[in-house]
């Protein structure tokens, strides 16, 4: 049998397109070369003739660099991880190079860098910016496992696949086409639910399997359980994290229509604003239900996890309570296959 470790996936590229990974790299990079004139020169004074020269070097360099990294990300999709460092580290050294004789021409007769100087910061800054960025995104790849163990075992309840067998069986004689849909819908649910989750997926897709999803607990708790979708401008291509929507359904259905036994509504906002994409979903909240808070807090740590390994900083999620409702927010940047 095959163990974990054998199907790790491989390190994922970074997006240099990312607003996180652009202001990691300036940090890494301006705080090298902070250490860089601190270690040839501790006093201040030295240490501002030793930085500014290289100070010179390193912010040119570093907007050279993000902007052809960004602008040239689609060339490195698919390519093996090794080729990619093999790639920017050559970037950067032509990079390097060019801006080493293009500022010395530009400031004759200054006190600049040397250009074995210049190459090796280059490629030792380089070097702790990709190991940096690859070991980040290892520490971040439990999330990937996470969420699909939760898949197997927790996004699904013992109760809610008992209960949902128990309504079908009660439908065989009565309606049995509609049983079997309810059969289909539930199929393609663990479908979903079992398969890899590394992949961003069209938002059309999550919107069908959370339908299902609440179609099916519909079968189960009737006119309980009430539904606003408002999608009128909702992108359909824009690319999400599969399951970011359909565990917050059920912690909706399970804390929030469950435990009243008059019916209850859940409101589910999905919108385009400019280069974001937004989700808002609303389901009632009981004051006097102390356990509702902490039982969304397993979902809400994991979709945090994934949207910070996807999106970085540019992903932002909120939960508040309302006067009578429970209220979550979920902003991504809008991307698509194109």
């Amino acid at each position: 049998m095959a163990s974990i470790n054998q199907n790790t996936p491989p390190p994922a590229l970074p997006d240099f397109c990312n607003l996180g990974v652009m202001l990691r790299v300036i940090l890494i990079v301006n705080g090298l070369g902070v250490l860089t004139g601190m270690a040839r020169e501790p006093s201040w004074p030295g240490f501002l003739q030793e930085f500014l020269p290289l100070s010179v070097f390193i912010q040119p360099a570093l907007l050279t660099s993000l902007l052809l990294l960004c602008g040239l990300r689609r060339l490195f999709v698919g390519q093996p991880y090794r080729d990619f460092v093999v790639a920017v580290l050559i970037l950067e050294v032509v990079i390097g190079v060019v801006l080493f004789f293009g500022i010395g021409a530009l400031l004759p007769g200054e006190d600049l860098l040397s250009l074995p100087a210049v190459l090796v910061f280059t490629l030792v800054s380089t070097g702790i910016v990709l190991m940096y960025l690859n070991l980040r995104g290892r520490a971040l790849s439990p999330a990937i496992t996470e969420a699909r163990l939760q898949a197997l075992q927790a996004r699904i309840r013992p109760h809610f696949l008992f209960n949902s067998l128990t309504a079908v069986l009660s439908l065989m004689r009565a309606d049995p086409r509609r049983a079997e849909r309810v059969l289909e819908d539930l199929a393609d649910l663990f479908r979903v639910l079992m398969a890899d989750n590394r992949q961003l997926v069209p938002l059309q897709t999550e919107f069908v399997l959370c339908r299902q999803y609440l179609e099916i607990e519909q079968l189960r708790l009737g006119e309980r359980l009430r539904v606003a979708w408002h999608i009128d401008n909702m992108p359909e291509d824009a690319l999400v994290p599969p399951l970011i929507l359909q565990p917050l359904l059920e912690n909706a259905v399970y804390h929030g229509i469950e435990p009243v036994a008059e019916p209850g509504e859940i409101n589910i906002n999905i919108y385009r604003n400019r280069d974001q994409v937004v989700f808002v979903l609303r389901n009632p909240f009981r004051g006097d239900s102390g356990t509702h808070h902490e039982g969304n807090k397993m979902a809400l740590n994991n979709i945090r996890e994934r949207l910070a390994l996807h999106f970085d900083v540019e992903a932002e999620m909120k939960s508040q309570i309302l006067s009578a409702s429970y209220q979550v927010t979920i902003t991504i940047p809008y991307t698509t296959k194109r």
